[in-house]
């Protein structure tokens, strides 16, 4: 998921500054995103005065360029060389009528180097060109330091924190989610606007479940395709000897059938129903599917949760890592900065530590009969670095809105049965009053990354969304 991303590239200078100033400044920032493995669109340097931006003129040139080349801009990056033309970085944006996020960076000076030939301002310049860009009501993303140097390790780090920022807004902007089956009549919790949804671009594409049942019972057992998922199966995890062949091969022709609806309707994320109903009509459990396509980070909710679906990709994007959901379950002990998080479970192969097995569901296992129920996941998950959100909608004020923050999973022991993930999470407390206070859900998306900041500043500037982010 960590594609390449491609940036649009605004050198800004100003006339009565060195010329040689953003000379300078374009070839290093051409020279750092060439070794970042980033693509960019960029002026040609004979196009205008050192080839940056200044004039009217000049900035019709860009933004024709930006609107030529908009199906591959991901992000825009503005370099203020010296104090730069504030009405020529803003004309530029608003005529290429693009809605990407912009990055604004501005030259340190040097103090060996403020004379009237070397001295570039630039320090004062980002404020006129903030200014005018909070007029215009164009959103933007500012640095770590208000100047900073074009080679320093701090810039280099800013340039990584926008493209994965990047990656996630144009992916939530775009995303198409499968809402495969129908919400449990017991979850109200996971009920969710797809008007609110699709106003931000968010498609929900809806599938009876009974089509995917149908779909994998006409698949035949020597298919090739089910052929190659049951060696995937088997090379995910371990199966116990008593698990008859038939219901393994249930779980392939059923994973077979939910990719394939996946890949005709071009889906991104899915939320699917894993209970009851695929189990008494159709003889297994969807956790398994649901991991391997996670794994692949093609990210799958349970109980037909939407918003648990659009949290994952949300981390997938941001981190270029599998997501998992998970359940806010229980205590630990009496620290109140843990907790255990579980489920049946269908957490991604990579997010827990071997070994892994592939058995009957527990607790429905039990409701149901085990010979219905053979694809959970289980284990233990892995310690280290974590990052939870939670988008969901708020329809009785028509908005829709999230949660972010930062913790580790660790390797306290906990002997709960399936999926399970100890959790060490600052402030823990606060943050359930806050999720109980707003009404937030039971269900969160993990993902294996810290990486709360950049989903933080993707929602909140760019998506427009209402965010806590517990910091």
């Amino acid at each position: 998921m960590k594609n390449k991303t491609t940036f649009g590239v605004i050198v800004g200078t100003r006339g009565f500054f060195s010329p040689q100033l953003a000379a300078e400044t374009r070839r290093q920032l051409l020279a750092k995103l060439d070794k970042l493995g980033y693509e960019y669109i960029i002026l040609p340097d004979d196009a205008t005065r050192d080839g940056a931006v200044e004039t009217l003129a000049d900035a019709e040139k860009c933004a024709d360029l930006f609107k030529k080349n908009s199906d591959k801009i991901q992000g825009i990056i503005v370099s203020l060389a010296n104090f730069g033309d504030e009405l020529g970085i803003v004309n530029t944006l608003k005529l290429a009528k693009s809605d990407v996020p912009v990055l604004i960076q501005a030259c340190d000076d040097d103090l060996d180097k403020v004379d009237v030939a070397h001295r570039r301002d630039s320090f004062c310049g980002k404020l006129s060109v903030c200014n005018n860009l909070y007029q215009y009501n164009i959103p933007f993303t500012d640095t770590t330091y208000h100047t900073c140097a074009i080679e320093s390790d701090t810039f280099t780090k800013d340039i990584e924190f926008f493209a994965s920022m990047c990656r996630v807004v144009c992916g939530i902007r775009n995303v198409r989610i499968g809402a495969i089956g129908t919400r449990p009549a017991a979850f109200q919790t996971v009920r969710i606007s797809e008007k609110l949804l699709q106003a931000s671009g968010i498609t929900v594409v809806p599938v009876d479940l009974s089509e995917i049942i149908f779909a994998a019972q006409k698949l035949g057992d020597d298919a090739s395709d089910v052929a190659e998922k049951l060696k995937q199966i088997r090379d995910y995890g371990t199966i116990p000897s008593y698990i008859k062949e038939d219901n393994i091969l249930k779980q392939a022709k059923l994973s077979v059938a939910l990719e394939n609806w996946i890949v005709e309707n071009n889906i991104q994320a899915a939320a699917i129903q894993c209970w009851t109903s695929i189990q008494e009509n159709y003889g297994c459990a969807a956790c398994l599917s649901m991991s391997m396509m996670s794994e692949k980070l093609l990210p799958c909710a349970c109980e037909v949760d939407i918003g648990g679906a659009l949290s994952m990709y949300a981390l997938a994007l941001a981190t270029g890592n599998p997501s998992a959901i998970l359940d806010w379950n229980n205590n630990y002990g009496d620290d109140r900065d843990m907790c255990i998080c579980t489920h049946c479970s269908n957490y991604p192969k990579s997010f827990i530590k071997n070994p892994i097995e592939i058995s009957n569901l527990d607790i429905l296992g039990e409701a149901l009969g085990a010979e219905k129920c053979f694809g959970a996941v289980k284990g233990k998950v892995a310690a280290g670095a974590m990052t939870y959100c939670r988008i969901s909608t708020d329809d009785t004020n028509g908005k829709v809105r999230a949660y972010v923050g930062e913790g580790v999973f660790t390797d306290d022991p906990c002997d709960i049965a399936g999926g399970v993930a100890v959790c060490r999470i600052p402030r823990l407390p606060e943050l359930m009053k806050f999720l109980c206070k707003n009404g937030f859900e039971h269900h969160i998306a993990m993902v294996r990354s810290h990486c709360a900041e950049i989903v933080a500043e993707a929602i909140s500037t760019y998506m427009k969304w209402d965010i806590y982010h517990h910091n």
